[in-house]
């Protein structure tokens, strides 16, 4: 098979896997900030980056307003919005594992709207698989409560930032499917992270301390998540925006689960009942029947 063909096949599993180590990271940093004092200092650290980089590969800036206008967008909603809520849900005690999941049902939402709003076909196997993908989220989030015995007022508090990040990702992606599916990689990142940055940073102000213990595990997570995840990641995510169909792309985030519930078992510990194993056993079975079809 020739590298490139081999590569672009390779690419969505990068992805998942790059992807959900993203929860993980935020799960190691955050003893350490509180969630969008984190998520500021990381957006100053790739907004800097990705300036350098792009100035110095002359790398094309939009040519009109409105295009940047549009990426900006955007930005707000796959990272202010997005990262955001997992980064509070996160903080306020919810597993990485569960956090996973509830965004996890991202798919869903964007089978429902694709038709609708960018003129997708979305086929009866394609919806049949992104059914099963919910109905194995709903397993597992399900086992989470029965499993701790979480009281109904103290579930909700911890869901409702993952609720708030799985519209951000679902919004995010549809819109940049329709308004701006094609944009530099290196120009695009800033003009993403700037507005983000400017929102994280004053609704930080108002409601944090923004005090960061700098400590070795914490400059790791940061740095893991700057490189990692919002230059690589997210430069994959991009790319398969732009070349895939928006139910595609979206049913990958199924994957992400399993794979950030294997991580946080090795790393931290967190177990699952076997009500939950099989809820991811089902969407998994759920990405692949909305690919094939």
């Amino acid at each position: 098979m020739p590298l490139p063909s081999m590569l672009t096949r390779l690419t969505p599993l990068l992805f998942v896997l790059l992807w959900s180590t993203g929860f993980i990271g935020a799960k190691y940093g955050l003893p350490y900030a509180e969630p969008l004092s984190f998520l500021a200092i990381r957006y100053v650290l790739v907004i800097g980056l990705m300036t350098l980089l792009a100035l110095a590969m002359r790398a094309p800036w939009p040519a009109k307003p409105r295009e940047a206008l549009h990426i900006g967008v955007t930005g707000l909603l796959v990272h202010a919005v997005y990262l955001g809520g997992v980064f509070m849900s996160i903080h306020r005690g919810l597993p990485a594992g569960i956090s996973a999941l509830v965004v996890g049902m991202q798919p869903l939402l964007t089978g429902a709207l694709a038709g609708l709003l960018l003129g997708e076909r979305v086929s009866a196997r394609q919806w049949s698989g992104l059914a099963l993908g919910f109905g194995g989220v709903a397993l597992v989030v399900g086992s989470k409560a029965s499993v701790d015995g979480a009281a109904a007022d103290a579930l909700a508090h911890m869901l409702i930032p993952a609720v708030a990040a799985l519209l951000g990702i679902t919004a995010g992606t549809l819109y940049q499917k329709r308004f701006c599916p094609r944009f530099d990689l290196r120009t695009g990142s800033v003009l993403q992270f700037l507005p983000s940055l400017a929102l994280t940073a004053l609704v930080a102000s108002q409601t944090e301390s923004m005090a960061i213990q700098w400590t070795g595990d914490f400059v790791f997570a940061l740095l893991w998540l700057v490189l990692v995840l919002s230059i690589g990641a997210i430069s994959l995510l991009n790319l398969l925006i732009r070349s895939g169909s928006a139910v595609n792309v979206a049913s990958l985030f199924y994957l992400t689960p399993p794979t950030t519930a294997l991580i946080a078992w090795a790393m931290f510990g967190e177990t699952l009942s076997p009500l939950a194993l099989a809820g991811m056993a089902v969407a998994v079975s759920g990405v692949w029947l909305a690919r094939k079809g």
